[in-house]
């Protein structure tokens, strides 16, 4: 069994080096721990690729609990590659 991969929790997550299979427990348990951490306005980084990365993350916001809204980030964070994500201030 492989261990635990700890990572800092701060307004910034990079899917980059994620497997795409894990990118779903993988959101929950970041806001969750984002929330934990007076954390609200977070930045996804999964890159512009295909955009494959892009429509699972964005699918997997739209039926977050967790997730108040989303959206493109601006071009000086990211543009497209990128995901602002808005969460639910009172869920914890």
């Amino acid at each position: 069994m492989m261990a635990p991969v700890h990572i800092p929790i701060t307004d910034t997550l990079d899917l980059h080096t994620f497997a795409p299979e894990d990118v779903k427990p993988l959101l929950s348990d970041y806001f969750t721990e984002c929330l934990r951490h007076n954390i609200f306005v977070v930045r996804v980084i999964h890159g512009k690729g295909t955009g494959s990365l892009r429509r699972k993350v964005h699918a997997t916001l739209a039926k977050s609990d967790l997730v108040a809204a989303f959206e493109t980030a601006p071009p000086s964070a990211g543009g497209w590659g990128a995901t602002i994500v808005y969460l639910v201030k009172d869920r914890l």
